[in-house]
């Protein structure tokens, strides 16, 4: 199982249920990776969509305690046992946590690689990503070229479960 998400230099994910920054090259790489694949989300990733809508040409797992909950266009499961019986369809390989933070930290140990476009800043942030850089059982595996956008500066790395 793979994941991605965009972090900034201190692991931040997000704040308020929104993205840090949104830069055209990180959103294509999102979806060059994700189309046609199987993606891993919280309810509040969700809603946190344009129009709360599932992404498009993927298949959308929502974890949600609230069993009363209804979207359409998802799979909702409300477990972690529901999720993995999920996830048994589909090869390891095109599955992808998308966030948020509780979801990347319950799923975290059953992923083996993790995508992450790393932000040269420092936001001000509530949501954060465990810091790979410090685990013993992640490496980062390729450290992407520099990228910049005005004057931000990022690049698109990936880290392997040693």
């Amino acid at each position: 199982m793979n994941l991605i998400a965009s972090a900034d230099k201190n692991w931040a994910i997000g704040k308020d249920n929104k993205l840090l920054v949104r830069v055209p090259e990180d959103m294509k790489f999102f979806r060059r990776m994700t189309t046609g694949k199987v993606v891993v989300m919280g309810r509040k990733t969700l809603e946190s969509f344009p129009n709360q809508a599932p992404l498009p040409n993927r298949v959308n797992i929502v974890l949600t305690r609230d069993r009363a909950y209804r979207k359409e266009g998802v799979v909702l499961v409300h477990d972690m046992e529901e999720l993995g019986e999920e996830l048994k369809k589909y090869p390891d390989g095109d599955i992808f946590v998308i966030g948020g933070e509780s979801i990347y930290r319950q799923l975290l140990d059953d992923c083996d690689t993790a995508y992450i476009t790393r932000w040269d800043f420092a936001y001000d942030a509530d949501a954060h990503l465990p810091n790979l850089d410090e685990r013993e059982d992640w490496k980062l595996a390729e450290k992407g070229e520099e990228q910049t956008c005005f004057d931000l500066i990022y690049s698109f790395d990936r880290y392997e479960r040693v």
